[in-house]
């Protein structure tokens, strides 16, 4: 899973990633100078798991995050292009919005949000329509079209054109069928109000934006605190009030975002915790640990950490009838642990 920075030059962007990546997150640059931290979800199931079953190794899920490229030449409406194009491949978008004042400019963090989130309408709204274009070019030349795509790209264009992101429509910004599309305006975005050190406050926005969620992150005092000392980073957090580290705090907020599960496996002497989409069923799970996996799915055995927890060994949870076998339509559940049977 992955999800973009994005948001106007100066927002803070490089800024709230390295407080990201500082925390607990391995920095990388790929080709094109983009950065990428894979950062681990904590999570204590599996450090209780691992005092049941003593593996060899523990793993945690992980999620990416990544922070565009900007050419030193880019300036302006290009950079945001730029930034907005490759924010593209990621699952979901984080929107980084200045709301301190920087050379000289106060805050402006509602206009700066809605012309970035304008910039993304309008850019989805031509591919729409080069789409419906294209679709048409080809019935008049006797291709008959997918009646399906064709009703859904049309019903994006429809959305679009009034000015509406296609997160407003939940079912139609998530259908499978315009994946390919990567229309950003349907992403699930996050805003980060990137504040001055000392303000907690959300800013008061006379307009509301649809289909997002909001968090408050002081960027530079943030940033600092991930290079702190333990011992020193505890003092900062306590002095400006601040519970969780920002990386914590926006895992949560990610998986959410996502609508993101976490089940566990015990497989080659490795517990493991693995992120899934919520209502996903079995052979997706099958899917995500191994492709040998799902294409060789046969049942999986299943039981709840919960019970685990409860009854304190394998053995006992067996003893209580809590294991049951799952066909591959079993919607998997947070917390499941999951074993599967396949042959290949």
């Amino acid at each position: 899973m992955k999800l973009g920075l994005i948001g106007l030059p100066q927002s803070g962007k490089s800024t709230i990633f390295s407080a990201i990546a500082g925390a607990r997150g391995e920095e990388k640059a790929s080709r094109s100078d983009q950065l990428i931290t894979t950062v681990a979800v904590p999570d204590e199931r599996v450090d209780f798991l691992a005092k049941i079953y003593k593996p060899k190794k523990s793993t945690y899920a992980h999620i990416e995050y990544l922070l565009p490229s900007q050419a030193p030449s880019a300036a302006g409406a290009k950079a945001e292009n730029a930034v907005l194009t490759q924010a593209r491949v990621c699952d979901a978008l984080i929107h980084v919005i200045r709301n301190f004042t920087a050379g000289g400019l106060e805050p402006a963090s509602e206009a700066d949000f809605w012309k970035t989130e304008e910039e993304m309408i309008l850019s989805d709204l031509g591919v729409a329509e080069k789409r419906i274009e294209r679709m048409e070019l080809d019935a008049k030349r006797g291709k008959k079209p997918d009646e399906e795509e064709h009703h859904l790209i049309k019903a994006c264009r429809q959305i679009l054109e009034a000015g509406d992101p296609l997160r407003v429509n939940p079912e139609l910004a998530a259908s499978p069928s315009l994946r390919g599309f990567t229309f950003l305006s349907a992403k699930p975005q996050l805003v980060i109000i990137n504040n001055d050190d000392e303000d907690e406050a959300l800013p008061g926005w006379k307009r509301n934006p649809p289909q997002v969620d909001t968090m408050v992150i002081r960027g530079r005092l943030e940033k600092d605190i991930g290079s702190m000392t333990p011992e020193e980073a505890k003092e900062f957090m306590e002095a400006y009030h601040i519970q969780e580290s920002v990386l914590d705090r926006v895992i949560k907020k990610s998986y959410s975002l996502l609508n993101l599960i976490s089940f566990f496996t015990v497989l080659n002497e490795e517990v493991r915790s693995w992120p899934l989409r919520r209502g996903l069923p079995a052979l997706e799970a099958a899917g995500t640990v191994h492709t040998d996996m799902k294409k060789g799915f046969i049942r999986a055995e299943v039981f709840s950490f919960d019970h685990l927890k409860q009854h304190g060994s394998v053995h006992e949870v067996k003893q209580k009838g809590l294991v049951h076998l799952e066909g591959k339509e079993y919607v998997v559940k947070d917390g499941d642990i999951l074993q599967f049977r396949f042959n290949v």
